[in-house]
């Protein structure tokens, strides 16, 4: 993790051909696909080039391999991959060749990919891989013209957070993390994280979703995590905080909004990479080697990714 400022600051000193790729996405209807991080990447791409004013959404991989017609009116394919390997979006990739899509790959130096990121990490988390992935996502975001903020200032933020302490114990039973606009995707995969590193039961939902029905849920055995990257909804997060707080729910807001929103990514994915180190440390897992060396974990291995 204490890599990442460092490896970011590579990709901003040598871009590469970001600038080539963004005009192949110029003018065009893009569609940005991946699975499990890649896809929450993929959500936070597509608002990032939303930003550029190009007409892009966001799909899970598998999603679009059990319904092609996702692909309806699309013009490029951008498939988000660390390792190029994983099936469903490998497999859409392909069928968007063969279909005449514009088809542009990001993922790992040792991929084919368009725009590459960092070498294949050891751990199965892909912390680096995937902050690397949403600077990609952002230059190309920038070049388009989108006004994301000084790109040149996010290793500096990534840097503090890694070294930050989280302050999120293990609870007894649930760890909640919310998240508004393209930091509802933050959630998401802080959520992941927490599962994959620690096996600790977690949810990441945006503060809508949070609010109307799980928000009931909350209590005493449980920690909200509240991701507050400024914008039009951090008055809202504030707000439910402090209720969560008042009923006795465990609160840590997160609140990164020096920068503007769409930077706040960077150093809210990097909070919640820390929540999940942190509570894998005090529980004594493992947080590289994605269950592998749990007892009964081997029917999972049968169950291609």
């Amino acid at each position: 993790m204490r890599g990442q400022a460092d490896a970011l600051a590579n990709l901003i000193a040598e871009p590469g051909p970001v600038a080539t790729v963004a005009e192949r996405l110029a003018g065009r209807r893009v569609l940005v696909v991946g699975t499990g991080t890649s896809w929450h990447a993929a959500e936070q791409g597509a608002w990032f080039l939303r930003r550029a004013g190009l007409d892009a959404a966001a799909a899970q991989s598998a999603d679009v391999a059990g319904e092609p017609s996702l692909l309806d009116g699309i013009q490029v394919l951008l498939a988000m991959s660390h390792t190029g390997g994983k099936r469903f979006t490998t497999e859409v990739a392909a069928g968007a060749r063969d279909g005449g899509l514009d088809l542009v790959r990001i993922g790992g130096t040792e991929t084919d990919a368009d725009l590459r990121t960092v070498p294949r990490e050891t751990s199965a988390a892909y912390t680096t891989s995937h902050t690397a992935a949403l600077l990609r996502l952002a230059q190309l975001a920038t070049a388009l013209g989108a006004d994301l903020g000084d790109l040149a200032e996010i290793p500096k933020l990534v840097a503090a957070a890694v070294e930050k302490p989280s302050g999120v114990e293990p609870p007894r039973r649930l760890i909640e993390l919310i998240g508004a606009g393209v930091n509802q995707w933050t959630a998401a995969e802080g959520a992941l994280k927490i599962r994959e590193a620690a096996y600790v039961a977690s949810e990441g939902l945006s503060v809508e979703q949070f609010r109307h029905g799980p928000s009931v849920a909350l209590g005493a055995a449980d920690h909200l995590v509240c991701l507050d990257g400024g914008g039009p909804m951090s008055e809202r997060i504030r707000a439910i905080a402090d209720a969560a707080r008042r009923a006795g729910t465990a609160v840590t807001e997160v609140i990164a909004d020096t920068h503007g929103e769409p930077l706040s990514v960077f150093p809210l994915t990097v909070a919640v990479q820390r929540i999940a180190l942190d509570a894998a440390v005090a529980l004594g897992t493992n947080p590289d080697s994605f269950g592998r060396d749990v007892p009964g974990r081997e029917p999972w291995n049968d169950v291609p990714l």
